[in-house]
């Protein structure tokens, strides 16, 4: 080996050896084995195949991902491995956080050109929501729903997963056909043409992703709901008028940690008096969100541009700070997800040769491959959460409907006129 990787895997074997959580199990590839962690629980198992991977390694989770798709370390199991680095994590956060008192006011600086533009959300989103809706067709199910499904049973399909979640978001709501719902982020249209259909409510749904906007367009138009289904482009910060409720999914992640108060501030500005908002968030522990927003992980480099996990403390100031919306109702959906992302893991590597076909090479599946068991990690150690808040404004007098657990969609409605 060079000396720069001789150097490397020493450094990388030594912080190894000092874990105190798990177990790894690591094979060179002169057959030699390290044995690494207490032992409990989650143990891995991985092989380096290429020395290049001790270089790497130093990189963190950028590292770890980058060295996985080349190829240069394999493991049966790379969820695993990435939960005994997260169970780990704790130790060297609090090293981090130190970095970062230190790192903070220069990013600060840094970023005070860089925030998120409508032209820079508009690159970001396209660098990851158009890379092509046969890759998401083949990844998700029907509904083409890109967030956290809801399960009933471990032998509950994806597809009816997906709708007993947008019930979840109906039944929350409490539509009728007299709502009128704004929607930001709308993916390929699953929430508003399921709400319009089950509902008979009003939905206008914006996406800045081109290839979301196309897809969502086609089927309002194939299903007839074009009367009641408005498909925007606009950036959110845009979106003017008073709407009934409003729907999130997953899209609060996107904005950036500079804009959380500007969305949720717009959000409320878009609500009537008596108004009621469902916001589905991805959440960071509460601890690790500073550390992670001053980083340049392997999601936030490789997978969601510039994207930014807000913590449940920093959505509540938010709230306090910029709206008058009141959380009446939190729902964690976190051990959904774990399912979910196998789901869609599944999925890829079933359809592997036709996502090669289409222009998906190697490299490209491996990375998606190692997102979703990172993710699925993430979720396993609850470094990670999603929730269902339902935030709803001073006029609000409803209540909480008990969940459906209806896994097939309701009748559809027929509205008068």
């Amino acid at each position: 080996m060079p000396p720069a990787q001789v150097i490397a895997r020493r450094v990388v074997l030594g912080l190894l050896r000092r874990m105190t959580a798990g177990r790894l199990e690591l094979v060179e590839p002169d057959g030699q084995v390290h044995v690494l962690g207490p032992g409990a629980p989650p143990s891995a198992l991985i092989h380096v195949r290429d020395s290049h991977a001790w270089t790497e390694l130093l990189r963190g989770s950028r590292g770890l991902a980058s060295s996985y798709v080349a190829g240069h370390w394999e493991s049966p199991d790379p969820t695993a491995v990435v939960r005994v680095a997260a169970r780990n994590a704790p130790a060297l956060d609090a090293v981090r956080r130190r970095l970062t008192l230190v790192r903070e006011p220069y990013q600060r600086l840094r970023g005070v050109g860089a925030s998120a533009t409508r032209s820079q959300s508009r690159e970001d989103i396209r660098r990851h929501y158009d890379l092509g809706n046969d890759l998401f067709a083949l990844m998700l199910d029907e509904t083409l729903m890109y967030s956290a499904a809801y399960f009933d049973s471990p032998e509950t399909s994806l597809h009816e997963a997906s709708i007993a979640k947008l019930e979840l978001v109906c039944d929350k709501l409490d539509l009728h056909a007299d709502d009128h719902v704004i929607e930001i982020g709308a993916g390929w249209g699953g929430f508003a043409l399921h709400a319009a259909t089950t509902r008979g409510c009003r939905v206008t749904t914006t996406t800045i992703s081109a290839e979301q906007h196309a897809h969502a367009t086609e089927q309002v138009a194939r299903a007839g709901l074009g009367d009641r289904v408005t498909v925007l482009a606009y950036d959110y910060r845009d979106l003017s008028g008073k709407y009934t409720a409003l729907v999130s999914l997953e899209m609060i992640e996107a904005v950036g940690w500079k804009h959380f108060g500007t969305f949720l501030g717009k959000c409320s500005n878009l609500l009537e008096p008596d108004g009621r908002m469902l916001l589905q968030a991805i959440t960071i522990d509460d601890r690790a969100y500073a550390v992670e927003k001053a980083s340049k992980s392997f999601i936030r480099t490789s997978i969601f541009p510039n994207g930014c996990l807000p913590s449940q403390q920093v959505i509540a100031h938010h709230l306090a700070r910029h709206t008058d919306l009141r959380m009446v109702h939190h729902q964690d959906l976190t051990d959904h997800y774990l399912t979910t992302l196998e789901r869609w893991r599944t999925n890829m590597e079933t359809h592997a040769d036709r996502l090669t076909e289409l222009g998906y090479d190697k490299p490209f599946q491996r990375l998606w491959r190692f997102y979703l068991c990172y993710s699925e990690a993430g979720f396993a150690e609850r470094r990670i959460a999603v929730g269902q808040t339902l935030l709803a404004k001073p006029r609000w007098t409803g209540r909480v409907p008990a969940p459906s657990s209806r896994t097939q969609p309701p009748e559809r409605v027929t509205v008068p006129g």
